[in-house]
This record gives structure tokens, sequence and C-alpha cells, in this order.
């Protein structure tokens, strides 16, 4: 079973790296970027089980430490059983 995780920053944390790279877009001539936001991307790989003790150990495993819960959101999304 493949998920997806995504970690994104919530609203109002300071994101040193999306100014960084917005700065850099503005260099390049893309002047119309108000905002850059930098995130994590992980594919986790299961062994088959249950969709839903799937789906729960996913979301405990972001909240413990994929995930930084006082400054981050999380989202996960199984994709496909193999």
């Amino acid at each position: 079973m493949k998920a997806d995780i995504y970690v994104t920053l919530k609203e109002g944390v300071l994101d040193p790296q999306g100014e960084a790279v917005k700065k850099s877009l503005h260099v390049l001539g893309y002047d119309n970027v108000d905002e850059v936001r930098i995130g994590k991307y992980i594919e986790v790989y299961m062994a088959n089980m249950d969709r839903e003790k799937a789906w729960q150990e996913l979301q405990e495993m972001s909240d413990k430490l994929l995930a930084n819960p006082v400054i981050e959101n999380f989202q996960v999304k199984l994709v496909e059983d193999k």
C-alpha cells in the first residue's frame, strides 16, 4: 500500500526558504509571484493491511515524527494498493 504525505507550514509561520525562492523568482523576472511556501512530500510504502488501520498508523506517524505539529500541518492520502 502506498501513501502520499504532504507537510506544510501552518498559516502565519514564517517561511525563510519560501521567501528566498520568491526573491529568486523576482530576479528571474517572475514579478507576479506574491508568495512561495515550501513544504515536504513523503512517500510511505506499507505491507498489505486494512486501509483504515493503515490510515490510522500513517496519521500517528505523521503526528509523531514526519511533521512538527506545533508549526506544520499534514495531509495523508492512500493512493494505491500493491
